[in-house]
């Protein structure tokens, strides 16, 4: 072989081996997210479906805790050092809009790639600035009441004397409930938020305007969602409970007879194998307003791609192939591991007519799964967060006789000189 014939060759090797190099080593379509028997577990049925379509396509799921994640996003986005980013991130719902303002351009829009009108409305509301939409929505936090069956009949009620009722007959029931059986109808936490999160959306707003414009002093919704709060503890019908363990654990060991939170709850009340056949599950009671609803959210996460993914073709294909389009996957989320998805076309198939035995037989899925639709659009803005704080602090006031004009009043005041 003479010289010229000898480089050549070597050039063509070098070139295909190369190819072969870079096509084995490139690099995972990486993703941030919490919760292995949740979130995590999730993404990685998504991928090993999507492998079938692609055999070349690698994930790599890091697992962390929410909180390092949104504290690693923040400091990351917020330096401008985004190299190790990953192409897909986790995001609560509530926090949606705060990275969104607070980094533009840092997210992928994904309007051109993905049908939203097959996804729920109001989770498409949170990912929404002007015209462009940001992300995959991904689990329900639709809220239930979910019950004790057998107190309840004890006191004599039945399913159909819970259905579409108000709080305040919610009230009435619950102290019934507590002269007849010594069981108090629901836990409180001074410090949380889940119930008045689901009053006050299912009235149809929120601490903020579409528009983004704080919303406290003359929330209509948040007025009644705090005489309904002041209510309940003025009927002494509530266990006070302290943090996530104590909440669950007043319910496991069957000392109230009510629980109304998100869906995602199920998994902490079926627990306990002994409470089989003991519990069923409700609309939420509405508010006194002309527009309330039976239907709230409390929680919920959606995907997110960064900008700086490597591999943005790819990234969004996979998203689009499986969380926007396997109705079948949604099935065995549902069945395997309770994540109740927001794909609109995935809300019949089999997961939905399996009659849960822990809930006596219901078939609580095809429940929570027409709730979902009903749920009201709100805009959760940016702070979220920081007007809990602030509402949380006022609890104690409200229940010592302060009224609720009164309170919400110094609540706007103090957030104006705080966030604006």
């Amino acid at each position: 072989m003479n010289n010229k014939n000898k480089v050549f060759s070597l050039a063509v090797t070098t070139l295909l081996t190369a190819g072969i190099s870079a096509k084995s080593l490139a690099a995972d379509v990486t993703v941030w997210a919490w919760d292995p028997n949740f979130n995590v577990a999730a993404m990685n049925e998504a991928a090993a479906r999507y492998k079938k379509i692609d055999p070349s396509f690698n994930l790599k799921v890091i697992d962390s805790g929410k909180e390092d994640i949104e504290q690693k996003l923040h400091t990351m986005l917020a330096s401008g050092i985004t190299s190790s980013l990953p192409d897909i991130v986790l995001i609560e719902d509530y926090n949606a809009q705060k990275y969104l303002q607070a980094y533009p351009g840092s997210f992928l829009p994904l309007q051109e790639h993905i049908d939203y009108s097959q996804f729920a409305p109001y989770k498409v509301k949170v990912m929404t600035i002007g015209d462009k939409v940001f992300g995959i929505p991904f689990d329900s936090g639709v809220a239930g009441m979910f019950y004790r069956s057998d107190y309840l009949e004890k006191a004599g009620y039945t399913h159909k004397d819970l259905l579409n009722i108000t709080w305040d007959r919610f009230i009435e029931i619950g102290k019934d409930v507590k002269a007849k059986t010594g069981i108090s109808m629901l836990t409180y936490d001074i410090n949380d938020v889940v119930l008045p999160h689901i009053m006050m959306q299912s009235g149809g707003e929120w601490f903020f305007t579409p528009e983004g414009e704080m919303n406290i002093a003359n929330n209509q919704a948040l007025k009644e969602t705090l005489k309904t709060i002041k209510a309940i503890n003025d009927a002494k019908i509530t266990r006070p409970t302290s943090g996530w363990s104590s909440f669950v654990g007043s319910f496991n060991a069957g000392q109230v007879a009510t629980v109304t939170s998100g869906v995602w709850i199920m998994g902490s009340i079926k627990s306990v194998d002994e409470q089989k056949g003991k519990w069923r599950v409700a609309p939420i009671p509405s508010l006194k307003l002309p527009n309330a609803k039976h239907a709230s959210n409390q929680g919920g996460s959606s995907w997110y791609v960064l900008s700086t993914s490597k591999d943005k073709e790819a990234t969004i294909n996979f998203l689009k192939k499986t969380f926007a389009a396997d109705d079948d996957m949604y099935q065995t989320l549902l069945v395997e591991r309770g994540a109740l998805g927001t794909y609109l076309p995935a809300s019949v198939g089999y997961a939905y007519t399996v009659e849960d035995e822990f809930f006596s037989g219901q078939p609580v899925f095809s429940d929570f799964s027409k709730w979902v639709a009903e749920i009201p659009q709100v805009s959760y803005g940016m702070y979220t967060q920081e007007v809990d704080n602030a509402i949380s602090a006022e609890i104690p006031a409200l229940l010592s006789g302060d009224s609720v004009d009164d309170v919400l009043k110094r609540v706007e005041t103090a957030l104006k000189y705080q966030l604006m």
